[in-house]
């Protein structure tokens, strides 16, 4: 397969399902941070298999009924197995369409600028810095075997490299007593310049990113105390602010209370490094 060749919604799903060639994963990546439509419909879908395996989970295990083997098993079986797919696809084909049907109605109206729910009494949309951290969530949290570019193993190189993109010294907040291990990070393009994406983990494998970015477009509020904002994509929730003007976004499929105590802790550490 060529790794050039344009981006198609065949690759998307094949993202999604974990079936992309991993010679278009790096173009794919870069595409969607790029494209916040298809990044869109990224998050859509990767939103819409939990909600399947979630829904279907006590049956997923279960053991193949007898009936069914000896079915496969006979000569005559062919045309039943046929229907059988046949059938199985009409209905798969239907839940999806309709499931894609209520994602796309509830999200129509915002669909270009990815609908936010400041926590502050502004109401403003989702700024671009805090829109591409939640994109990248959506992207690199997924990823099994490459999650990120450089380990917690090597955090020291880690931190020198970014604060070195970057241009000024950042640190990678540490969450153990909050749950989450640090999986490691990675550098990402921004609108103008580099930004940051640090990844944690915690015991039951769920991800949280936080995306560091010298460009968030806004300033603080007037009185000079941190604005803390809050918007929704789907199942991710993304707390956002900015500092010392720098943007910090923090996104993860948790309730909002608990994504708020996790950027409370972030927010304090980083002050606390300030120098």
């Amino acid at each position: 397969m060529n790794p050039t060749a344009p981006i198609t919604e065949a690759d998307l799903h094949a993202f999604v399902d974990g079936q992309l060639p991993a010679e278009r994963h790096q173009a794919l990546q870069a595409h969607l941070l790029t494209h916040p439509e298809d990044a869109s419909k990224v998050a859509a879908y990767l939103v819409q298999n939990e909600g399947i395996r979630a829904h279907y989970q006590s049956v997923l295990d279960e053991p193949i009924p007898t009936r069914l083997h000896h079915a496969a098993s006979t000569k005559t079986s062919l045309p039943v197995k046929q229907i059988a797919a046949a059938v199985a696809l009409m209905v798969i084909s239907g839940a999806t369409g309709w499931q894609l049907k209520a994602m796309q109605d509830r999200d129509a109206p915002n669909q270009a600028t990815w609908p936010s729910h400041s926590s502050s009494s502004g109401g403003e949309r989702l700024v671009p810095f805090a829109r591409q951290a939640a994109i990248a969530h959506a992207v690199y949290t997924p990823e099994v075997k490459h999650p990120v570019e450089v380990d917690a193993a090597h955090e020291d190189h880690l931190i020198s490299w970014l604060s070195k993109r970057l241009g000024r010294p950042i640190k990678a907040p540490h969450l153990q007593a909050m749950g989450y291990a640090l999986e490691g990070g990675r550098l990402l393009p921004g609108g103008q310049g580099p930004v940051a994406q640090f990844m944690y983990r915690d015991g039951e494998g769920h991800r949280l990113t936080l995306y560091v970015s010298d460009e968030p477009h806004v300033t603080d509020r007037a009185d000079g105390d941190t604005a803390f904002r809050f918007s929704q994509q789907g199942a991710i929730n993304v707390f956002y602010w900015v500092d010392d003007r720098f943007g910090y976004a923090i996104s993860a499929q948790v309730d909002r209370a608990s994504l708020a105590k996790l950027s409370s802790e972030v927010y304090a550490q980083l002050t606390q490094a300030r120098p």
